[in-house]
């Protein structure tokens, strides 16, 4: 069968000539690649990409892209992004943004923009520390954490990024891995193909502020058990071996091992990212360990009118039954008089 993928790119087209200035080792370098290459897998021409940041380490990310871009300021990318993808409805259009550029000066619009359901696919960098500003803690940091500014620990609560995108309606969460690029590269191209605002939260490892925070559940020798990738319409199922599940107990997930009290692999529940109804989704996406594996993939994905959308059949029925057809007709409505 021949193949009719309308575009022949490759990862490398969508380099840019600018050089990479984040630190040797930081995990925003393989989230690039992961985009690069989703990119190029997806059947969208170059030219109807945009890339729109922040501020932040992430926020460099518009000028490593060889697509149209745009590096706004702190915590507004949101808002930028929106205004792009409602001008431009046929764009594709990626907000990069971090952990406290999202979710502190920017939380307002990011909230509002999953609720509103625009069409923007919203990469969040997570490292839960602000890394660019020199390593104070962040919405995300976790409580107790010593930093430049809780030298003491800090004693706030941090968001769950999940429970707040499905808290604010939203249509798409999934979570990976900075160094997982294959499980990424298919959760970008997932995003991509989602109408509605897509959120895609990364666990990413900053070397330098805060090294290793994730490695508790993203360790290369602890992973397996500490972690479980949901696909949709599959089995929750994780371990090294494959021997440990998920069940719902109650009103509440339980972690099962197999071949335990005649468990088996029918009993687990089967991950359904479709659900309308984001009970068992919300439970997922805030799985902490030890008393949980960490949830990474596609965790929610439901179909939902745009924003975008509305507004253009909005329009189209305000023209249709408008007396206002020309600018004649504007200039001669409502309270006129002449002027002899």
């Amino acid at each position: 069968m021949a193949d009719t993928k309308m575009n022949q790119y490759t990862p490398k087209d969508f380099k840019s000539d600018q050089e990479v200035r984040w630190c040797p080792g930081c995990g925003d370098h393989a989230v690039l690649n992961a985009v690069q290459k989703a990119l190029s897998e997806l059947d969208i021409p170059k030219e109807k990409f945009v890339f729109i940041s922040g501020i932040g380490c992430s926020s460099r990310f518009p000028y490593y892209m060889d697509t149209y871009g745009f590096h706004g300021i702190h915590g507004r990318a949101s808002a930028i992004a929106s205004g792009v993808k409602i001008a431009n409805p046929e764009l594709s259009v990626w907000q990069i943004t971090g952990d406290g550029d999202a979710l502190a000066i920017g939380g307002n619009h990011f909230i509002h923009t999953i609720r509103r359901n625009i069409d923007l696919n919203i990469i969040l960098f997570n490292n839960e520390i602000y890394g660019l500003t020199k390593g104070q803690y962040s919405p995300t940091s976790e409580k107790g954490l010593v930093t430049k500014t809780s030298p003491f620990g800090t004693i706030e609560e941090p968001f769950s990024v999940g429970e707040l995108v499905i808290g604010a309606k939203g249509k798409f969460f999934a979570r990976t891995v900075d160094a997982n690029v294959t499980l990424s590269t298919m959760i970008y191209i997932e995003a991509a193909k989602h109408k509605g605002t897509s959120v895609i939260e990364v666990l990413q490892n900053c070397v330098i502020f805060n090294d290793g925070i994730h490695d508790v559940v993203t360790a290369r020798d602890v992973r397996e058990d500490r972690t479980i990738t949901l696909k949709h319409g599959e089995p929750m199922i994780f371990g090294k071996d494959n021997e440990k599940g998920l069940i719902l107990e109650g009103l509440k997930l339980k972690v099962v091992r197999l071949g335990e009290n005649g468990i088996t692999e029918k009993n687990l529940l089967i991950h359904d990212a479709r659900e309308p109804n984001p009970g068992i989704q919300y439970m997922l996406a805030n799985m902490r360990y030890p008393e949980y594996p960490m949830a990474l993939g596609v965790i929610r994905s439901v179909d939902g009118n745009t924003y975008e959308s509305d507004v253009e059949e909005q329009i189209k029925g305000v023209q249709k039954n408008s007396k206002i057809k020309c600018m004649d007709d504007l200039m001669n409505s409502g309270s006129t008089w002449k002027v002899e």
